[in-house]
């Protein structure tokens, strides 16, 4: 009696899984698509659907499933290079973070400071996230976005710079209390 328990909760799990995966698909294949310039995002696409899977077989729970499986593909694309240093060598956003390895203290900092910046980035109009993460962690030019999407360079510099002062305000609180102690 009880196997078949276990064998109905999977199936069920396999369902929702499927649904989920059936209703998302596009729009974030699309949403890598446009951050990602090579065939890698496939690769981006499936380890977030595994994501999604091992989130449902751990029984955690996913309030919004939507906004879910965008951030942890925003967190995959993060993961990439977010610029290049002087040396012309392409720079992570973990380069610019502590490193984990410099003990509990900062790997605490860390995890706060990607916690906070994700949740800043969610806070912004879709249209201002899109141009600050297309410019910033991307390194897109906004000339080469203004081809893109047919908006002005102008209107792309405008939504930054909103981005800009929303994430600076967002993050000060954070910046303050780690650079007072």
């Amino acid at each position: 009696m009880k196997a078949l328990s276990i064998e109905w909760m999977i199936a069920k799990q396999d369902q929702r899984i499927f649904e989920t995966i059936e209703r998302e698909q596009a729009r974030l294949r699309n949403f890598i698509w446009k951050r990602v310039a090579d065939e890698s995002d496939e690769d981006i696409l499936q380890d977030v659907f595994y994501e999604l899977v091992e989130a449902y077989r751990l029984m955690k729970p996913i309030e919004q499933v939507g906004a879910w499986l965008f951030r942890v593909a925003r967190k995959a694309l993060s993961d990439g290079p977010v610029g290049v240093s002087e040396d012309g060598e392409e720079l992570r956003l973990e380069d610019l973070l502590p490193s984990p390895e410099a003990g509990p203290a900062v790997a605490y900092v860390r995890s706060v400071l990607l916690e906070e910046l994700d949740a800043a980035l969610d806070e912004l109009p879709e249209e201002q996230r899109e141009v600050f993460i297309a410019h910033e962690l991307e390194g897109r030019s906004f000339k080469e976005l203004a081809a893109e999407t047919g908006l002005s360079v102008n209107t792309l510099l405008s939504r930054k710079h909103y981005a800009v002062l929303h994430l600076r305000q967002r993050l000060q609180a954070i910046y303050d209390e780690f650079t007072k102690g």
